[in-house]
C-alpha cells in the first residue's frame, strides 16, 4: 500500500527560470537533501552514540493525561486482524520526515510464512502518514522468532533511505518510498537473527555481518546502486549482533567495531583492521569519549575500557549482567542499564562505580541518549526515567506511555519520537 507523496513541481516550472537562478535551486536542493543537524538520521542518532543536541526536552508526558503527547499514530498492521514481529527497530527522522520499520503475519503467526516488510514515513510535524512501502522479503526463513525480522533500524543520508530485515535483505527507498535497489545478504548463517543496523560513511553503506561456523564479515555496498565496494572477511570472528560506531579520531574516521573476541578499531574505507583489544561483544555498540572506548557484550559477562589504539583493557569490570541497550558517556561517566532494571553509572577515567540503583520498569533493551542541559533520558514509548548526569542518581521525571517495546528513541525539533508495539508517539512541550 502507498499513500500519496507531493509532487516534483522542478521541471514544469524550469523554463520559467534564468540560468543563474537555476544554478543557485540547484545548489539549495543538493544542500537540502543531505543530512542536516536536525535530523537523526540512524541507529542512536548523528554520532551513534545517543547524543543529543537538543535542549530544553520536556521531562513529563503521560499517555492517561495526554500531557506532552503531541501525536500519535497506529503503525501498520495495528488493526487487530495481524499478529506482530517483535519489531525492535527504532525510528529514524529525516527532513521532517519518521521513518519506521514493521514486519507483521497477515492474520496469525505462522512459521513457515514470512511475515510482511513494511517501511513507513510520516510528518514529524503532525503524524500524518506519507507512505507505507512493502518490501519483498529476502531468502532467510526464520525458525527462531525469538529474533525477529525487524531488529535493524534505518539508515539515511537525506537523498535516500536504508533498511535491513531479518530475512537477509537490504534496500534502499528514495524519499517518497519508491524502492531505487534491492539486494540480498549471503551468506545468512547469523545467530538467530540479525540485530546489526547499516551504518553510512561517505558514498557507503557499511554493514557488520558476524555470523556462526565462522562465515563473518565486514561489507560495504554503494549508496546509489547497491553494487559491493569492498569485503572483508572475519574468519576469527563469532556471531555478534552489534551496531559498528563511526568516529572521528585525530582527524581520521574509525569505525568502533563489538566482535565476539575482540574490539577493532577499523578503516571505514576498505575494511582493514587498525588495531585490536581482546573483548567480548554481542548486542552493545561501543562508545567513545575522551580517547576511552567502552564495550561489553549485552549477554552478561566482562566490560572493559580502551584507549584508543591499545591492545590492553585501561580497566575492567568483571560482570555486567545481560541487557541488550547500548550504553551513554555523560560528563565523563558511563550510564548502563542491565537486568534486572538497574542502572550503573562508572567514572570514565578509572571505572570506579558510582551508583547501581533499581528503575522499576524501565526497559533494558532501549537505549539512552543525553542532551547539552546534563540530563540522561532513559526512553521509551514504555516507563521512561530521565535523570540528571552526574555521580549520584537524582531523577527528575518518570513517565510512562504504556505500549512498551524494544526501540529506542529519536529526538529533534525539541521533540521526542518513541516506537510502541501498537504507536508511533510524538512527545514535545505543548
Amino acid at each position: 500500500m502507498r499513500f500519496p507523496s507531493p509532487r516534483n513541481l522542478g521541471s514544469s516550472m524550469t523554463t520559467m527560470i534564468r540560468p543563474s537562478t537555476l544554478v543557485l535551486f540547484f545548489i539549495f536542493v543538493v544542500a537540502w537533501t543531505r543530512v542536516s543537524a536536525a535530523d537523526w538520521p540512524g541507529w542512536r542518532g548523528p554520532t551513534g552514540q545517543g547524543i543529543c543536541e537538543e535542549k530544553d526536552l520536556p521531562l513529563a508526558w503521560n499517555a492517561k493525561t495526554s500531557e506532552n503527547i503531541l501525536w500519535k499514530v497506529k503503525l501498520p498492521g495495528q488493526d487487530g486482524m495481524h499478529d506482530q514481529d517483535r519489531n525492535q527497530s527504532s525510528p529514524i527522522v529525516i527532513h521532517g520526515r519518521v521513518i519506521v520499520t514493521v514486519s507483521y503475519w497477515p492474520g496469525k503467526v505462522n512459521p513457515a510464512e514470512f511475515p510482511e516488510h513494511h517501511v513507513a514515513c510520516y510528518q514529524a510535524g503532525d503524524g500524518k502518514p506519507l507512505w507505507d512501502t512493502l518490501l519483498p522479503p529476502g531468502p532467510w526463513k526464520l525458525t527462531d522468532l525469538r529474533g525477529g525480522y525487524t531488529a535493524p533500524t534505518p539508515a539515511s543520508d537525506g537523498e535516500r533511505v536504508y533498511v535491513l530485515f531479518g530475512s537477509s535483505v537490504l534496500a534502499a527507498l528514495d524519499l517518497d518510498g519508491k524502492i531505487v535497489w534491492r539486494k540480498e545478504i549471503t551468506p545468512y548463517q547469523f545467530d538467530v537473527a540479525i540485530g546489526t543496523s547499516p551504518v553510512l560513511f561517505e558514498d557507503m553503506l557499511i554493514l557488520q555481518c558476524d555470523q556462526v561456523s565462522h562465515k563473518s564479515f565486514l561489507v560495504a555496498f554503494d549508496r546509489k546502486t547497491g553494487a559491493q565496494r569492498w569485503l572483508q572477511k572475519r574468519p576469527e570472528a563469532g556471531f555478534s549482533h552489534s551496531t559498528p560506531t563511526l568516529v572521528t579520531i585525530q582527524g581520521k574516521s574509525q569505525l568502533l567495531l563489538a566482535g565476539s573476541d575482540a574490539l577493532q578499531g577499523v578503516d571505514p574505507a576498505n575494511g582493514n583492521v587498525l588495531w585490536s583489544c581482546p573483548a567480548k561483544g554481542d548486542t552493545v555498540s561501543p562508545v567513545l569519549a575522551d580517547g576511552i572506548i567502552y564495550c561489553d557484550s549485552g549477554r552478561g559477562g566482562p566490560a572493559l575500557a580502551v584507549e584508543v589504539g591499545k591492545s590492553t583493557p585501561k580497566w575492567k569490570i568483571p560482570n555486567v549482567p545481560e541487557g541488550f541497550s547500548s550504553p551513554v558517556i555523560a560528563d565523563g561517566y558511563i550510564y548502563r542499564l542491565h537486568n534486572p532494571g538497574i542502572l550503573k553509572c562508572w567514572k570514565l577515567s578509572d571505572g570506579k562505580e558510582m551508583f547501581s540503583e533499581r528503575l522499576a520498569g524501565v526497559s533494558t533493551a532501549s537505549s539512552p541518549f543525553t542532551t547539552p542541559d546534563g540530563r540522561v533520558y532513559l526512553a521509551s514509548s514504555g516507563k521512561s526515567y530521565v535523570i540528571k548526569a552526574g555521580p549520584k542518581l537524582e531523577v527528575l521525571a518518570v513517565n510512562d506511555l504504556n505500549d512498551g517495546s524494544e526501540a529506542s528513541p529519536a529526538v529533534t525539533g525539541s521533540r521526542i519520537f518513541l516506537k510502541g508495539r501498537q504507536y508511533l508517539c510524538c512527545v514535545g512541550k505543548k
